[in-house]
């Protein structure tokens, strides 16, 4: 028996009571575990299964070549209130929407488990651009973050500092606020005009085009956009 702990990411309902559950786990990365009669009605754990919910896993340990485990209990590691918060309720779709593509082909990563963790913690804490400042930090964590210099223009394709702009979503605003992310020690606390939420969103979206090969807007974008209105 193998135990792992992962946030959900997405899930996949398998018949009519089973489950296939797509998670960044900190011993694994991306992992996939099947979850038997989880659907049943009277089995109460089907409300755990939430995005970026926070699970441990004890599975049964796979045969060679097959890339599911099987689950044969699990469990709630961490509890979070933003479920019962509409607006927070929304960021959390469009964000494990967002990783469950970006992460997809990830490996073991303390430092992205301990940045979900870290914007778990600060979405908790009704901070709204917590989901901004997260994408750019995984940019760092990842090393495909900007290059630092000073320069007052982002290029999102060269993922330089220019004296000039090259591309209309990179204002001075919007690069100096992509500068202050990636280089704060505490970036959770820089503040973002709602003003400029969208478009830094717009140009996360379009830097993440440039660098992560087959990148697709993810289907929750238009939901979240409405939050900014």
């Amino acid at each position: 028996m193998i135990s792992q702990t992962g946030f959900v990411l997405s899930f996949l309902k398998y018949g009519d009571s089973d489950a296939i559950l797509h998670c960044f786990t900190l011993e694994e990365g991306f992992q996939s575990f099947f979850l038997k009669s989880v659907f049943t009605q009277k089995n109460r754990k089907k409300a755990l299964i939430l995005p970026l919910s926070m699970l441990s896993f004890n599975c049964r340990k796979s045969k060679p070549g097959v890339e599911i485990n099987s689950v044969l209990k699990f469990e709630l590691e961490h509890s979070y209130d933003f479920y019962t918060d509409v607006k927070a309720n929304t960021i959390v779709f469009f964000v494990s929407d967002f990783l469950n593509q970006i992460l997809k082909h990830e490996n073991s990563n303390p430092g992205i488990f301990s940045a979900i963790e870290d914007f778990n913690r600060n979405l908790d804490a009704q901070n709204y651009r917590s989901h901004l400042v997260l994408l750019i930090v995984l940019l760092k964590i990842q090393g495909i973050a900007p290059l630092h210099s000073s320069f007052e223009y982002l290029d999102p394709e060269t993922g330089n500092f220019n004296l000039n702009g090259t591309h209309h979503l990179f204002t001075k605003e919007i690069s100096s606020l992509w500068k202050q992310i990636s280089t704060s020690e505490n970036p959770y606390e820089i503040k973002i005009k709602t003003s400029d939420r969208k478009q830094l969103l717009d140009s996360i979206l379009v830097y993440y085009h440039y660098h992560f090969t087959d990148f697709r807007i993810p289907n929750s974008l238009e939901i979240i956009q409405q939050i900014y209105e």
